[in-house]
This record gives structure tokens, C-alpha cells and sequence, in this order.
């Protein structure tokens, strides 16, 4: 056998090899892709995104797409060949298993989270949108969750409101920790609720509900910090009455990063005019009641799945743009938003045709 084809046979069957225990070896990685990105203007799935009654709506046109990311399930064991395969290609991140799935986390256990986090930002985006049109929303603080074995167990329950702890008026979900750890382990404590129940026969009724129980705990030590902290086993929330029902129908998402493009085709739908002029806006990020707007992660990859869809704009969180801007896709526009104010500014500008004025993203932020 000549010299040159043995040599090449040699080389074949070593990249064989290579290939063939690239297959066989587990890394510890995840893969992100593009996900589906939805019109929250339109119909999905033959129903609107966006179903409101008990209001006048208006006409809308144009687009105000929600975008979403692809990964890899958390028993999935990625191999070394698709490893550098997701590293060398433009359309998918390779990243480390704990970073989609931390402390061990299942996927049982993320898709609950991911839906808890989905739950809240649907509430989160009708709040700033009707908060942004002055349209009045009753809000109070109530028992989220109660943890099982806990102290709180029996005593309190979820979809409790809390008007007050030691006499204290509870305004916010952060005065609850904050009174309770004035405590030592083993004091008590005195929660002064209505119950679930009655809260729910007085919204039922269009009433308030006025009578209110008191409920005292013996505290005990939590276990998650170094320092003695005084707890009850539970967690506070906000939830809100609104004066009109709005409905977010949007299955097999998870996760809070649609918050933004949520409320603002809330929004769109509440008021005359389109609020993008008929052009293809897509973008991302979390809202907070006061419409804050948050970073969120894969925003790489949704803007790849933006602008394959047709995207001329992405609304981009202000602490993602540095990371959007390190690969942009041609054609497409990064705009930073930090506030529902900045987004509805934003959207302003590229209806009228003044995209020089708008706030772009850049590699530094």
C-alpha cells in the first residue's frame, strides 16, 4: 500500500475514533436555541394571547412579539460532539448544566418554578399597564406559600391577607420578614389576617372584607443562614383585584421574561391607535408592579429567533444590551428599555418614523 493512502486511511480512522468516543463521552453542559416567538396582538393556537372583558378595547395592528428560549431537559447528558457542534454554531449557546439547573434541580422542579415565575409575571403585567393608564388596582399582601412542618402550618394558610403583624400595618410583602425577625427563636409573634375564604366570598360579592382574625406563632430558627433568624414557615406575596378581567392565554411557556411585551399589549389593546404603527416589534423582559423592567437570560438567542421571524425591532432590557449587542442579527435593532415609560417612548419614535432618536443598544450597555 503506497505511503500517502496509508497515511490517509491512518488519519480516517483516527478521526473515526475520535468522532466515535466524542459520542460515548458525557459533558457537563446545556444547550439554548431559539424558541417560538407569539404575537401578543393576535390569535395562538385559534384564541388571542390577549383576552380582555368588561373594558373597551380598540383595533391593533403591527406586532408586540414575546420571545422565548429552547433548552435541554435536566436528565438530558450532552456528548463532547454535540458540545463543540452547539459551541462553532450561531444559533445555539452551549452552557454549564448548573447554570439552567442549579443545586440539582429537576426538571419536574423547574417546570413548576418556571410556571410559578409565568403566573407572577402575567399579574406583574397587568399591574404596570393599568397603573401606566391611571386605572385604579386594589393590592394587598398575602400568604403565598406555607412551608410544611413549619411553625405557620395549620395556622396560616396561602391566600391569606395579612393587614398586619404585632399591630404593625403590612404594606408590602417585605414587612412581614422584616417584622417577624424583630423576634428571637421561640417569641411570639401575632398575625392579624383575613382568611382566605372570606377574602374570596367578598371579591365574589364586588365587597371588602372587614372583619379580621388574629393568629399568634411561636417562632423558630431558620436553618439558611449563620445568625439566629426568626421565622413562621412562610412566604408573602402581592395579589390584586382588578376592575376588569384580563386573561393571558399562553400554554407551555414558563418563566417571567414576557412581562414587558405583556403589558405592553395590554396596553395597546386599552388604547386608541397601534402602538407600533403596523411595524414588527419583538422583545423581552421581566416587570415589576411599578414597571421596572428586569434582565432575563438567553436574550442572544432571542434575538436570533426574533428577527427570523421578521422582527425590524427588539425591546431589550438595559442590563442585557451589552450581552444582545455581541452578536446582533442583520436587520434587526436593539433597543434599551429600563422602564414600560422607556418601552412606550421607544415605540413612539419607530411608529413615527424617528428611529435616529431611539436608544440603541451598544456593545458596552
Amino acid at each position: 500500500m503506497p505511503r500517502r493512502t496509508a497515511t490517509m486511511l491512518a488519519s480516517t480512522l483516527m478521526l473515526i475514533a475520535l468522532l466515535c468516543a466524542g459520542v460515548f463521552i458525557k459533558v457537563p453542559y446545556s444547550e439554548m436555541s431559539p424558541g417560538p416567538t407569539v404575537n401578543t396582538l393576535d390569535d395562538h393556537d385559534g384564541q388571542p394571547v390577549l383576552q380582555i372583558s368588561g373594558r373597551r378595547t380598540y383595533p391593533t395592528t403591527g406586532h408586540l412579539n414575546m420571545t422565548t428560549v429552547r433548552v435541554t431537559s435536566a436528565d438530558y447528558n450532552m456528548n463532547l460532539v454535540e458540545a463543540v457542534y452547539g459551541w462553532l454554531a450561531h444559533d445555539t449557546k452551549v452552557v454549564p448544566h448548573d447554570t439552567l439547573y442549579p443545586d440539582g434541580k429537576t426538571e419536574q422542579q423547574s417546570t413548576q418554578e418556571n410556571a410559578e415565575e409565568f403566573s407572577q409575571s402575567q399579574e406583574s403585567a397587568k399591574v404596570a399597564a393599568l397603573k401606566e393608564l391611571g386605572i385604579p388596582v386594589k393590592s394587598w399582601v398575602i400568604v403565598s406559600t406555607v412551608l410544611k412542618g413549619s411553625p405557620a402550618e395549620g395556622k396560616l394558610h396561602a391566600g391569606d391577607v395579612i393587614k398586619a403583624v404585632d399591630g404593625s400595618a403590612v404594606k408590602v410583602p417585605e414587612d412581614v420578614a422584616k417584622l417577624v425577625t424583630k423576634h428571637k427563636p421561640g417569641e411570639r409573634v401575632v398575625f392579624t389576617i383575613v382568611p382566605a375564604k372570606e377574602q374570596a366570598a367578598a371579591e365574589k360579592a364586588h365587597k371588602t372584607a372587614t372583619e379580621t382574625q388574629n393568629v399568634t406563632i411561636t417562632t423558630t430558627k431558620s436553618h439558611d443562614t449563620a445568625r439566629e433568624r426568626a421565622i413562621v414557615g412562610i412566604s408573602a406575596a402581592t395579589d390584586h383585584t382588578f376592575p376588569f378581567t384580563i386573561d393571558i392565554k399562553l400554554a407551555d411557556v414558563g418563566g417571567p421574561s414576557a412581562g414587558l411585551m405583556f403589558a405592553l399589549g395590554i396596553y395597546d389593546k386599552l388604547t386608541p391607535g397601534s402602538l407600533t404603527g403596523g411595524k414588527f416589534v419583538a422583545g423581552t423582559g421581566t416587570i415589576d408592579d411599578d414597571g421596572q423592567v428586569g434582565p432575563i437570560g438567553g436574550v442572544e438567542m432571542k434575538t436570533v429567533g426574533a428577527r427570523s421571524k421578521g422582527a425590524q425591532y427588539f425591546l431589550t432590557p438595559k442590563d442585557n444590551c451589552a450581552a444582545a449587542a455581541e452578536d446582533t442579527p442583520e436587520g434587526l435593532t436593539l433597543v434599551k428599555v429600563n422602564t414600560i415609560d422607556d418601552a412606550l417612548n421607544a415605540l413612539k419614535d419607530i411608529r413615527t418614523g424617528k428611529t435616529a432618536d431611539l436608544p440603541k443598544c451598544t456593545a458596552k450597555g
